[in-house]
């Protein structure tokens, strides 16, 4: 199976694959725990929620195609530089994608750093090391709020009716040709929505690519 590295940004927009693999790609995940010294009780250990995990590696933007690139298209080195610069400027995260032989990675992440210098005597080879982190989308959750007792009849019904459109979560088959992103896509209006449609169904990330056509998905509601 052949490896390889993508980073995108804006749904796709831009993007690009690493035209030579790093050697080695460092995946750190842990758990954010701490240790405290408590008077009389000696050291204790709070486990706290789970880390994001970082993601780092380092490679070259040739100058020109060697045997090792595994890329299609090839990039002036200065155009790698420009986007991963501008993708980091913008404050939004890139999406990064790895396949491998023994696991897959599709997450978004945020890039933490991004070091290069060009390397003498090549004609404008850049060497390079890249860090990412994952990165988790969130939104102000809804505040419930009782109803108190005296409220008009009418604002109760009107309640209760509101409570109601939300409904169940609609049901969808897959056909030939579709994914999880196409899906939040086409229901959710954002493809970066996807990760819903997972949790809703209980996917695994591992199974993003082996979804069979004809699987009955729940979609959550807009």
């Amino acid at each position: 199976m052949s490896y390889g590295i993508w980073l995108s940004f804006n749904d796709q927009a831009e993007g690009f694959q690493l035209p030579i693999n790093p050697e080695m790609l460092e995946v750190a995940d842990s758990v954010d725990g701490q240790s405290y010294q408590i008077s009389k009780l000696g050291e204790i250990n709070v486990i706290k929620d789970r880390a994001l995990t970082d993601y780092s590696f380092t490679s070259i933007f040739p100058i020109q195609r060697l045997p090792m690139v595994v890329s299609d298209q090839l990039l002036p080195p200065k155009r790698y530089l420009s986007l991963i610069e501008k993708w980091m400027s913008s404050g939004k995260p890139v999406r990064f994608i790895f396949t491998g032989d023994g696991f897959d990675i599709n997450t978004y992440v945020s890039i933490e750093s991004f070091d290069w210098q060009e390397l003498a005597g090549t004609g404008g080879e850049i060497e390079y090391s890249i860090s990412l982190k994952k990165y988790l989308f969130y939104a102000a959750k809804p505040v419930k709020v009782k109803m108190q007792v005296g409220q008009p009849p009418r604002a109760r019904a009107q309640s209760a009716k509101r409570a109601d459109t939300k409904g169940t979560p609609k049901v969808y088959k897959l056909v030939k040709g579709d994914s999880l992103w196409k899906v939040a896509q086409k229901f959710l209006g954002s493809g970066s929505r996807y990760p819903e449609i997972a949790k809703l169904n209980q996917i695994k990330s591992s199974d993003y690519r082996r979804l069979p056509i004809g699987l009955a998905i729940k979609i959550p509601p807009k």
